[in-house]
């Protein structure tokens, strides 16, 4: 652990995914490589077969809306407020909530839907105040981190629960992501299956942590945002200078160590690998191994917003549980709008670095 008086840390994860209603379950399934893709009950797509999906069967199909998305991110973001709840100690916690983009089927006004139905649920349990909303799709949950670290580093919060939920299984969602030929099946093996997840971390800084005894997972070692002029779905062609931009800051400030652990939304369309090769031969030197990366999306579906802070309680329980591939890790997400995040974990074990002389 770096111990720096700015180190922001983990203390705190929360995942429901479509593999399983918390995160030690959904990351056992991740390992073990189990696939929730599945036939939707009901939707056909444009070739005449049922639609490839992943869902949450703990909520009622016909449950739709920001109820929907509000009944799968309260369980997660309970279980990331949990050890402060446990701790006895009363303190003031900053929500920052991503979902998707607006879209058929989650219009312009969901995500402050959701934000405030939320916050409803849990202030029965915590006392919140401050943070946000917004609709930024992929990159949002690790945005939302990124913004959490700015408030905590700057004294404007102490705690910072940060997190996504997204869900694609609105009818007039999955009928637009088909006329946009996005959905994977047969006849589109460049498609990716749409699903529905949340996923929250709550963050602090090293020394709150500590005088509240709550004990660190993870160190957030950097975070970085950057922009894509050459988005998916346009007539241009992809140079990778968004996600390339979002990797350059994030090294800044990080050590030389060459990142041991990728984890990234990359969920079968070329347009997202094409970005992340361009991205890593910008980025020379600083991968164990660039071509070793992990992509969740294969067991439990694309789940948008949802994304990063999933990927954080991948890193949380191979930490916990002694499986961990090395001490830095990487996680990364694009959204359509063009937004690039990245973040760089640190284990708890990395050793400081030697003091300047």
């Amino acid at each position: 652990m770096m111990a720096k008086s700015d180190t922001i840390v983990v203390v705190g994860v929360g995942a429901r995914t479509p593999l399983g209603f918390d995160a030690a379950s959904s990351a056992a399934a991740a390992r073990a490589g189990i696939s929730s893709i599945q036939d939707h009950p009901f939707m056909i797509d444009r070739f005449g077969e049922p639609m490839k999906v992943t869902r949450d069967t703990g909520v009622d199909v016909t449950l739709s809306g920001p109820d929907r998305a509000v009944e799968i991110a309260t369980s997660p973001a309970l279980d990331a407020l949990r050890p402060l709840l446990r701790s006895g100690h009363a303190a003031e916690v900053a929500l920052i909530l991503s979902t998707g983009e607006p879209r058929p089927g989650q219009p312009d006004g969901f995500a402050a839907l959701v934000n405030s139905r939320l916050r409803a649920r849990l202030s029965q349990y915590a006392l919140l105040e401050g943070g946000g909303s917004t609709a930024s799709g992929h990159a949002g949950g690790l945005l939302a981190i990124y913004h959490g670290c700015k408030s905590l580093r700057s004294g404007k919060a102490k705690f910072c629960l940060a997190g996504g939920v997204d869900t694609y299984l609105e009818p007039e969602t999955l009928e637009w992501l088909d006329e946009n030929e996005q959905l994977h099946s047969e006849g589109n093996i460049y498609g990716f299956c749409p699903g529905e997840a949340a996923g929250f971390c709550l963050l602090a800084a090293l020394d709150t942590a500590t005088a509240y005894g709550l004990q660190p997972l993870l160190e957030i070692v950097s975070a970085s945002t950057a922009a894509e002029e050459n988005r998916i779905k346009t007539e241009t062609v992809v140079l990778g200078d968004g996600l390339s931009a979002a990797f350059q800051f994030l090294f800044e400030d990080a050590p030389r160590d060459p990142v041991d652990r990728i984890i990234c939304d990359m969920n079968g369309e070329r347009y997202r690998g094409n970005e992340y090769g361009f991205a890593v031969l910008r980025n020379p030197g600083r991968f164990r191994d660039a071509a070793d990366f992990e992509t969740p999306a294969d067991c439990w579906g694309d789940v948008g917003a949802a994304s990063g802070p999933l990927y954080v309680s991948l890193v949380t329980e191979a930490e916990a549980r002694g499986y961990q591939k090395g001490p830095l890790s990487l996680i990364w997400a694009s959204s359509e709008n063009g937004a690039r995040a990245a973040v760089l974990l640190g284990g708890t074990t990395r050793p400081a670095e030697p003091a300047a002389t």
